[in-house]
């Protein structure tokens, strides 16, 4: 054993590490950008520290939360197993039908209830939603990793390098992987970019039969995942097809592209229809069914590759065409063919979405603005437009992918702001394509010996080699700026700008960046508090659909609707619960068996001309901004509140334009029916008590005086305590105030027999 030892020893002794300086100082600048991309998405956490929690970001993160702790608590597949298979039913959202649990896709619920389970099991003692809040700052990472790994197939080890600096940096990637930011876009890039490396091995006729088969199969199972971790599978599913499709039309069909096509496809959708949400009719949708179709053009393509006649030939494409468009028109007539869910419809299209208020009223769902793209691209857009072009002149089966990655996502990102996380590995990898592509000849020439020859000769040399210093050293400051200065965020940068800012409810939803907020905002947090420990978790309380997830899952009550959207009737129904008179909406609000309602405000104060008083006036980041998309959804029901008798012809509206307008001063004076209206009495009184509450310190008058409801009596008001001077020093002058009020239904019933 001695003898064994000794030897072992001397054979490791006589190893040597086979480096060189080229690949430490690459893997240095790799882990360089992998903690870069860490440490900015974990900024946020500046502001959870002084609570004790870490929180989740914005809004829908909370409903992964909630799939993922039932999983933690019950079993992986418990919210697909429950009421004899038909799925779990939280009735603590959407009362009183309940949100079905079961229309959710698994893969981020699952992959974190397997790592939390994993890490609790040895040993690591930390809260479920901790762990979810710092879910997308490791898998935002490992995103930047594959990307590397992508760019390193595509054009070598500086590419990927570039790639991943610039997804690490991208403002739309690193907003939806930052801290607390526990969506489906977190797992959906990895499956994206972990498909787009295992495929293009895959297909690479460089590699063995067997390596083609292992990339086939890895590529099938990150599509499976991707499938069940995002709705925008969509897309890659389309841009796969389109890529093969392409190979076609440029002759570069081949026995390993049916195979790796057929392996990956198949194994993928036969994974993904097992998933409870996605079933067997996602195979008769109109974006899988093209899958299809392109398989059996492979399958001819393969036939006519042997010696056929000229007849067999005319006769399969025919019979195929046939088959095709047949089968399409089959399955169309006879209604077993899916249609695309209309918010896909409304990305293809994006002036549908002028149609859909519901769809409109959310920032995230608009066409992006020049300013949005540009803030997105930076300086850098010239190295994604060079990127494009060295692509076109060397159009390899990757760049021909990374072309049509490019143009579709580039429009799908114009389409609606969302869309942006997708364009952004595109636009990576374009741009350091771009960077290498413009740097090689002067890198080049910088590396060249210079030729003793002629005087001339030698001064061409030295002016060459200038140059290229020259050009380098541009290339160098153009990319200093686009991440360090960022003209177009004002001289911030844009990471700074993108990820050091505090969570939604930290903020209490106002806009503050880190210049802005130097502690965690209170109200919201405190109005959780207060309905959580003095509110039943089956109290019903009505609120605009954005703060639906935030109350039922962390203040424990019942809430009407949240940012889910499923049932566009019962939102319609809290847009007139708001916008009808009080007697008006308290016979909806019966419907519910509602006991409180809730809204929220933002105010500003105006100095006087003499500086004597204030004026407090609403700033439009709460309910007072909101207002007019309840108008405006509600007002899309208007034949039906008044054919089911909640409103006679001459109560109802249309739009905000029936409640006011806006004056010659561009300021809105409301008309009789907004003055009256539930909204602008509960938005009015919270403002009002503010304004009572601080005349003690310091005279403060509102721009319009309150209006007292006649059946909401206040319950709680969050932020009524905070000064003027408080509110200046830590919210830069803004005043939240979350609003509370209990419904008085023994004063409506006195009132109304």
């Amino acid at each position: 054993m001695k003898e064994r030892l000794v030897n072992g020893l001397k054979s490791f002794g006589r190893l040597r590490i086979q480096t060189n300086h080229a690949s430490i100082i690459c893997y240095s600048a790799l882990l360089l950008i992998l903690f870069i991309a860490f440490t900015i998405r974990v900024l946020p956490i500046r502001w959870e520290i002084p609570t004790g929690t870490l929180r989740l970001n914005e809004f829908d993160p909370y409903y992964q939360f909630s799939l993922t702790n039932k999983m933690v608590q019950d079993g992986l597949f418990s919210p697909y197993l429950e009421n004899d298979g038909q799925g779990w039913i939280n009735y603590q959202q959407w009362y009183p039908g309940g949100l079905d649990m079961f229309n959710s896709l698994p893969s981020l619920p699952m992959t974190a209830a397997v790592l939390y389970t994993i890490i609790s099991w040895l040993g690591v003692n930390v809260d479920l939603m901790a762990f979810c809040s710092l879910f997308p700052v490791i898998f935002g990472t490992i995103s930047c990793l594959l990307i590397y790994l992508v760019g390193k197939d595509m054009g070598g080890k500086s590419v990927g390098l570039f790639a991943a600096l610039f997804l690490a940096l991208a403002p739309s990637f690193l907003q939806r992987t930052a801290l607390g930011f526990f969506d489906t876009e977190v797992l959906g890039i990895v499956g994206l970019l972990s498909f787009t490396l295992l495929f293009l091995r895959a297909i690479d006729k460089n590699r063995t039969l067997r390596s083609s088969l292992f990339y086939s199969a890895g590529a099938g199972l990150a599509l499976a995942y991707f499938i069940g971790a995002w709705g925008a599978a969509y897309y890659l599913l389309g841009l796969a097809v389109l890529f093969v499709f392409a190979l076609v039309l440029l002759k570069r069909y081949s026995q390993r592209l049916l195979l790796s096509y057929s392996l990956t496809f198949g194994l993928a959708l036969g994974i993904a229809v097992n998933i409870p949400y996605i079933s067997l009719d996602y195979l008769t949708s109109a974006v899988v069914l093209p899958i299809a179709a392109m398989f059996l053009m492979l399958c001819i393509l393969e036939v006519l590759r042997h010696n056929v006649s000229s007849r067999t030939k005319v006769m399969l494409t025919a019979a195929s065409l046939i088959a095709v468009v047949g089968g399409f028109v089959a399955l169309w007539q006879l209604g077993y063919m899916e249609g695309i869910a209309g918010k896909f419809i409304s990305v293809l299209d994006p002036f549908v979405r002028s149609a859909a208020p519901l769809i409109e009223s959310v920032a995230e769902h608009r066409i992006s603005a020049w300013g949005n793209i540009y803030y997105e691209l930076g300086l850098g857009i010239i190295f994604f437009l060079a990127g494009l072009y060295f692509a076109l002149r060397n159009p390899t089966n990757r760049n021909v992918f990374l072309l049509l990655f490019g143009a579709t996502s580039l429009y799908f990102a114009a389409s609606m702001v969302r869309l942006l996380v997708i364009f952004a590995p595109a636009f990576g990898l374009l741009a350091a394509m771009g960077i290498l592509g413009v740097m090689k000849p002067f890198y080049t020439l910088l590396k060249e010996t210079p030729q003793l020859a002629i005087k001339s000769k030698r001064r061409l040399a030295r002016v060459s080699k200038e140059y290229s210093g020259v050009v380098v050293f541009l290339v160098f400051m153009l990319l200093v700026t686009n991440f360090a200065f960022s003209p177009q965020s004002g001289g911030v940068p844009r990471v700074y700008g993108s990820a050091y800012s505090p969570l939604t409810v930290t903020a209490s939803s106002l806009p503050l960046s880190g210049d802005h907020l130097s502690e965690p905002a209170q109200e919201w947090l405190d109005m959780l508090s207060w309905t959580r420990n003095n509110l039943q978790s089956t109290t019903v309380v009505c609120s605009w659909w954005d703060y639906g997830y935030w109350l039922s899952i962390m203040g424990n009550v019942t809430t009407l609707a949240d940012n889910a959207t499923v049932n566009s009737t019962q939102i319609e129904n809290i847009g007139f619960i708001f916008m009808a008179p009080e007697n008006l909406s308290m016979v909806m609000l019966e419907q519910y068996n509602a006991k409180y309602i809730l809204v929220f405000t933002t105010l500003g104060l105006a100095s006087s001309s003499d500086g004597s008083y204030y004026i407090a006036q609403s700033v439009g980041y709460g309910d007072e901004g909101k207002w007019s998309w309840m108008a405006r959804i509600s007002g899309q029901a208007r034949d039906r509140f008044i054919q089911d008798g909640y409103l006679s012809e001459d109560e109802a509206w249309t739009d905000e334009s029936d409640f006011g307008a806006y004056n010659d001063n561009g300021a809105w004076e409301w008309n009789n029916a907004g003055t009256n209206s539930t909204v602008y009495k509960l938005l009015s009184w919270a403002k009002q008590s503010w304004v009572d509450n601080a005349s003690g310190s310091y005279t403060v008058y509102a721009d319009e005086e309150g209006v007292e409801p006649t059946y909401f009596k206040q319950a709680y008001f969050a932020g009524l305590e905070l000064t003027l001077a408080e509110a200046a020093a830590k919210y830069s002058g803004l005043i939240p105030v979350v609003a509370l009020y209990e419904i008085d239904w023994d004063a409506y019933y006195a009132a109304t027999g």
